[in-house]
């Protein structure tokens, strides 16, 4: 009997494909729920917006000091200019992350809330969806508040910079699939450390504070191939203006990123919830 639930399972996480997650209408019913607990600690979503502002804010009274402008691509870019869209990347990043890693574990394994959801109408493929479009909507938040305060402080280049905020929630659900993706396959909370250890050297070498050819040349091929120097490209391509086939590029490295992390995360969810 457990070997023909397993299959069953194991089934159905097989048949949980592109189409049928986005035929799933009961999804907004997560982000819904997420809505409610959020109501009483806003004082969270709070902080993450001001923390843009922090740090555009030290770059542009301290660091930018030091460092003259920048010649790229035949342009003179300030280097608070230079920086912003790297930083509005890495915010998107982060919000992302931070919803479906830690809050996705502790739902999963601690408070066992998704056991209490599927004993309802949802299924496995709503909690996906429904998780990654709240966690979209968390780094939404964090981006739309960066831009505005980029806006505010001169440090957009040009008015294609409004292109940035489609392009951050591109960023957003790539590393929300991942991120929940492989969370579940995290036994414990010390499996935290590799997330930390995979996001640090992507944000320093990600060519957020230097353009990539400062590095030698076998380091700009690694940087090349991480998902957070997508990001990145993509928005600083957006904020200058700069448009054409590498900007399609990076947009397709991400979309498909973030693709296969939703479809294991809602195969790896069946095998779990549905043992």
């Amino acid at each position: 009997m457990g070997v023909r639930s397993g299959e069953d399972a194991l089934a159905l996480g097989a048949r949980i494909t592109p189409v049928a997650l986005l035929g799933s209408r009961r999804f907004p019913r997560i982000v819904e729920r997420n809505l409610v607990v959020y109501r009483r600690q806003w004082i969270l979503l709070v902080s993450g917006v001001l923390e843009p502002f922090f740090y555009l804010l030290s770059i542009g009274l301290g660091l930018s000091t030091l460092v003259g402008p920048l010649h790229l691509d035949g342009l003179v870019i300030p280097y608070t200019v230079f920086v912003a869209p790297g930083l509005l990347a890495s915010s998107a990043m982060n919000g992302s992350l931070l919803d479906s890693t830690f809050n996705i574990f502790f739902k999963l394994k601690i408070a066992k809330t998704y056991d209490a959801i599927l004993s309802t109408p949802l299924g496995v493929g709503d909690v996906a969806l429904g998780e990654l479009s709240w966690s979209m909507m968390r780094a939404g938040l964090y981006s739309a508040a960066f831009l505005a305060v980029m806006g505010g402080l001169g440090y957009a280049y040009s008015p294609w910079a409004v292109l940035c905020w489609p392009g951050a929630l591109l960023i957003a659900y790539a590393f929300a699939g991942v991120g929940m993706a492989g969370t579940s396959y995290m036994r414990s909370w010390q499996d935290f450390d590799l997330v930390s250890l995979a996001i640090l050297p992507m944000f320093l070498f990600s060519a957020t504070f230097y353009p990539i050819t400062v590095y030698p040349g076998w380091l700009q091929l690694v940087v090349r191939v991480t998902p957070l120097y997508q990001g990145v490209a993509l928005l600083r391509g957006l904020d200058f203006g700069l448009f054409g086939w590498p900007l399609l590029g990076h947009a397709a490295y991400l979309a498909a990123m973030g693709t296969v992390g939703l479809m294991v995360s809602a195969r790896r969810l069946t095998r779990l919830l549905l043992p």
